[in-house]
């Protein structure tokens, strides 16, 4: 391939950066895993609380749930990144992603089958390059099923509740390129940014597509989509080893 098809970092535009998942970094947690994607950097940890939240008390919701937090330390990032709780609320971006981590994992999940306890799954970034919330969609996945065969082993659980496997990946348009798993600099100079999150049996969980300032075409989100079903499944195949 000629070198004016690759990328700054000399991927090739369907390639994804290196991943590699450091398991039970958090010794407290029920199952945790730090997610090393290129040069991002997230911790992903499970607490399992053996009660569930009083609105499902009160509207009769059988089941467990599932729900999540998200957090970029203040050294995260080039700029110190101020705490949320410095600023007495939590930003809308950290909010959206946390639910959206909640969403995802809650999907693949059958919450009668967990059982009455509440997962809470907590995503630090440490180091960000890119693609913060995908990672923290992929690590959380795999601490999750870390968690629960924990939960097992203790005879908490007789069977996994898991029905899915769930991944997370971004694709974009970069100078007129489509590419998967954009780095920092090619995120914030995308034409087209765009988060697909997929089960492991090819159902999307979740899109989010925008046009940064313009616009793209049937043929662009066919490229994009067709880039990150690949991406998922590789991914799928790594969470498959982390976990064993």
């Amino acid at each position: 391939m000629s070198s004016q098809l690759l990328r700054n970092d000399g991927r090739k535009p369907d390639q994804m950066r290196s991943i590699r998942f450091q398991n039970h970094i958090a010794p407290h947690a029920t199952g945790s895993t730090l997610i090393e994607w290129g040069n991002t950097r997230v911790i992903c940890a499970v607490t399992v609380e053996e009660k569930v939240p009083r609105w499902m008390k009160e509207q009769g919701v059988t089941g467990g749930w599932i729900t999540a937090e998200y957090s970029m330390l203040p050294y995260s990032t080039l700029t110190r990144k101020e705490r949320d709780i410095s600023k007495g609320k939590i930003d809308g971006r950290s909010q959206e992603i946390q639910r959206l981590i909640g969403r995802s994992m809650r999907s693949a999940v059958d919450l009668e089958k967990l059982g009455s306890r509440t997962v809470c799954i907590d995503c630090d970034v440490l180091q960000a390059d890119g693609g913060t919330r995908t990672a923290a969609i992929t690590g959380s996945a795999v601490a999750l099923h870390l968690a629960i065969q924990k939960l097992i082993k203790s005879g908490l659980l007789s069977q996994s509740p898991i029905k899915n496997s769930v991944a997370a990946v971004s694709v974009g348009i970069f100078e007129g390129r489509a590419l998967l798993d954009l780095c920092y600099t090619e995120d914030v100079g995308a034409a087209v940014d765009m988060n697909l999150v997929m089960t492991g049996s090819g159902e999307f969980i979740e899109l989010q597509g925008t046009g940064e300032e313009s616009t793209f075409d049937g043929d662009q989100l066919a490229s994009m989509l067709a880039l990150g079903k690949a991406g998922i499944k590789s991914l799928i195949e790594q969470q498959n080893q982390a976990v064993g």
